[in-house]
């Protein structure tokens, strides 16, 4: 039985992240919100794999944190996207392109 929710592809979420945080700083709730919110509820990302993400890409300096008060008045760590984090993003969404081009010449091919 197919899904309405999608899994992501192995090596999506980091670029997914970037992407979102490149938009504007947020935390990790909200983070998991917009990917929701923009994909129009086809993809989830769980806690499980966001926040070792987020703790993966600001150990490869492609984001920075810090604490501050969030829209509900508690503090929250929000993440900004580096120079080399902004340059990754870049790499990533050609290499995504390049995949997905692929995956569109094949799914074309007729029988």
């Amino acid at each position: 039985m197919a899904s309405d929710k999608s899994d992501l592809l192995q090596g999506t979420l980091d670029m997914l992240v970037l992407k979102i945080i490149a938009l504007e700083p947020a935390h990790g709730y909200g983070i998991a919100q917009r990917i929701q919110q923009i994909s129009r509820e086809v993809l989830q990302v769980q806690q499980g794999s966001l926040y070792p993400a987020l703790h993966r890409l600001e150990k490869r300096g492609w984001l920075k944190a810090e604490w501050r008060a969030s829209e509900t008045g508690r503090d929250a760590k929000f993440y900004t996207l580096t120079r080399t984090g902004r340059k990754q993003l870049g790499e990533e969404a050609a290499n995504w392109d390049r995949l997905a081009g692929a995956v569109e010449l094949i799914m074309r091919t007729s029988e």
